[in-house]
């Protein structure tokens, strides 16, 4: 009971309760009740009733449903009709054709070769780089985590080019090698090995990125328990750290199959004739109506092992089969490796690694320097270095279109997606029913289906009139490469909205509307400045992303306007095109500033920023 004297809400007077009718207060009380009763019927919060009492959700559920069922539900309705319903009548043509071409079945193996072997080689190479630079002392442990971050900064085409163009058949290190040794084998560093050598360093970002958190949660007084005990630091490390890393390691091995499993610029760069994967041969087989049905069986295939996937990791997640030994963790602290020899074996892996990491990010800026003749054959001086290659970039409209026409394209993908979905986003976070669960899993689409099977059924859906987008033939045209970047980068920006509009106080939109503003003046002048930081992130990381995207361009882009990831790929096609070498040298570099910054603006800056804000409080 609470205490009379120190209750602080105001009491009514002995009067308020008087009437002069008998029983008039319970009469009053009684059609107050019935009053409030049609309010019920206008639906719960949450509800779609309540839902499309809004004019916003009507709008924004509208316009959302319209794109998710003509980009993302009817062109994958599309590729399915065009390869098991070809007459209009169910036939398995695609699948004995499947069958029957050896050279698809060759493909198909080798890229769940390459998915297994990476998820071995990965695996090792970044739990390795993982505890050099946060779990054990190794000396210069700041030095080696910016070397294994360079592949924050450049990917995909960008790397696979970079590659060949320092080891491959015309590479200046073959070139080097040859001029020592004539008679060697120039296709030394192609198939299996090349295309597993560069996808191993090329793929260890996410380790870096979310096992290192991972890491983060071990409890360090476990450990001291431990050591006390007299436990080993491999004991350690296999009974307490891995472990808490598990289900992590679980999801990013799963991250590493599926990457192997779709891999499209490797193989395609380095993969030479002796090993292709099922991308590359996609793009071939797509390119005729004859043999299209093959591709597009082929890129189902890629989404049903994608989809099978991550349902086994939604299972082993939610089956409990990891576990943490850390209630309440103490922060970790870096251990010492007792053992001298292994102490020293560490640091030579470690810096080992560190330079292989870094060799192809600075031969790419010192050749970006220098001219084609030098690295032709393999001799630099310091007559070959020039800006000549920077002035023909800038000056040139035919050098420098590429780079723009990708920077065009990146930047209106990513702020269209991210403001279209603030809307979508806001209402999936305020209304939780059957209506927007539906819409949320269809916006997930792209993100449990290959690129290159989203791309081939563009194609396929949109060479003809479809009456979701006006009978207008999209295929061919600049919009559809658009529509496709924006359709890849739904769910990332979906989930990442969700959380930002989640973390905001419902109290400050009920006391807009307290005060008479509008549903969409609430959203504009209250919850857009709230969730505007996370908004800028995520355009940020989606323009980084999609500079370079080679995946879906292939398939969708106009030939007028080549963008950047294409005319890379172009350029490392044997020797004619060696011209082009300190060009795409000068593309590459101009890339890595671009998203060395964006990565710098999104995490850097923002956790510089509150630095001093906490000194300042401890003063």
């Amino acid at each position: 009971m609470s205490d009379p004297q120190n209750d602080s809400r105001p009491v009514p007077p002995p009067s308020a309760a008087m009437t002069d009718t008998p029983g008039a207060l319970t009469t009053e009380a009684a059609e107050a009740g019935t009053a409030t009763k049609p309010r019920l019927r206008r639906g719960r919060p949450g509800s779609v009733r309540a839902m499309l009492r809004s004019p916003l959700a009507w709008v924004t559920g509208i316009v959302v449903i319209w794109f998710a069922a003509a980009f993302l539900v009817l062109p994958n309705a599309e590729l399915l009709a065009a390869t098991f319903f070809p007459d209009g009548q169910f036939s398995i043509r695609a699948v004995e054709k499947l069958l029957g071409s050896e050279r698809a079945l060759k493909t198909l193996g080798n890229s769940f070769l390459l998915a297994i072997t990476l998820s071995v080689t990965v695996n090792v190479v970044g739990v390795f780089i993982v505890l050099v630079t946060q779990y054990f002392q190794v000396r210069g442990a700041k030095l080696l985590w910016l070397g294994y971050a360079t592949t924050l900064i450049y990917g995909g085409i960008v790397l696979a080019a970079g590659y060949n163009f320092i080891y491959g058949k015309f590479g200046f290190i073959t070139n080097l090698m040859v001029n020592i040794w004539p008679d060697m084998n120039r296709d030394w560093f192609s198939g299996y090995f090349a295309v597993v050598f560069v996808m191993t360093f090329a793929t260890t970002t996410n380790h870096m990125l979310f096992l290192s958190s991972s890491l983060g949660k071990v409890d360090y007084a476990s450990i001291e328990a431990a050591k006390l005990m007299g436990a080993s630091t491999w004991t350690i490390l296999r009974r307490i750290v891995l472990p808490v890393m598990k289900p992590m390691l679980f999801a990013v091995t799963v991250l590493t199959f599926l990457i192997g499993l779709g891999a499209l610029t490797a193989p395609l760069v380095l993969g030479g004739p002796d090993f292709q994967t099922v991308a590359p041969l996609i793009i071939d087989l797509s390119r005729s109506p004859i043999t299209r049905d093959i591709a597009a069986l082929l890129a189902i295939v890629l989404g049903v092992a994608t989809i099978i996937l991550l349902a086994i990791m939604n299972r082993a997640e939610k089956s409990g089969v990891y576990f943490s030994v850390a209630k309440v963790a103490t922060p970790i602290q870096k251990q010492r490796i007792r053992n001298p020899f292994a102490n020293a074996v560490v640091h030579v892996v470690a810096y080992l690694l560190w330079v292989m990491y870094l060799i192809p990010v600075v031969l790419i800026v010192i050749f970006s320097f220098v001219d084609a003749r030098s690295i032709l054959a393999g001799s630099i001086t310091l007559d070959s270095f020039t800006l000549d290659n920077y002035i023909t970039v800038f000056s040139s409209a035919a050098a420098l279109r590429p780079f723009i026409v990708s920077v065009v394209y990146s930047a209106l993908a990513a702020v269209i997606v991210v403001g279209g979905l603030l809307f979508v986003a806001r209402m999936m976070q305020k209304h939780r029913n059957l209506l927007t669960t539906a819409i949320e899993y269809v916006l997930h689409i792209p993100w449990i289906l290959p690129i290159v099977l989203i791309a081939l059924a563009f194609v396929m859906a949109f060479d003809a009139p479809q009456p979701l987008v006006g009978n207008i033939v999209l295929t061919g045209t600049p919009v559809l490469l658009l529509v496709a970047y924006i359709c890849v980068k739904i769910p990332f920006t979906l989930r990442l909205l969700k959380a930002g509009f989640a973390s905001v106080p419902d109290s400050l939109e009920d006391a807009s509307r307290i005060l008479g503003a509008r549903s969409l003046t609430t959203f504009r002048r209250v919850l857009i400045p709230l969730v505007l930081p996370t908004a800028a992130a995520i355009t940020a990381l989606n323009f980084n992303s999609l500079l370079d995207d080679y995946d879906a361009a292939i398939f969708l882009y106009h030939p007028l306007y080549k963008p950047l990831g294409v005319a890379i790929q172009e350029s490392t096609r044997g020797e004619n095109n060696l011209d082009a070498m300190p060009i795409t040298f000068v593309y590459t570099v101009l890339l890595m500033i671009i998203m060395g910054v964006t990565m710098y603006l999104v995490y850097g800056r923002g956790s510089r920023a509150g630095a001093p804000r906490r000194r300042k409080q401890r003063a």
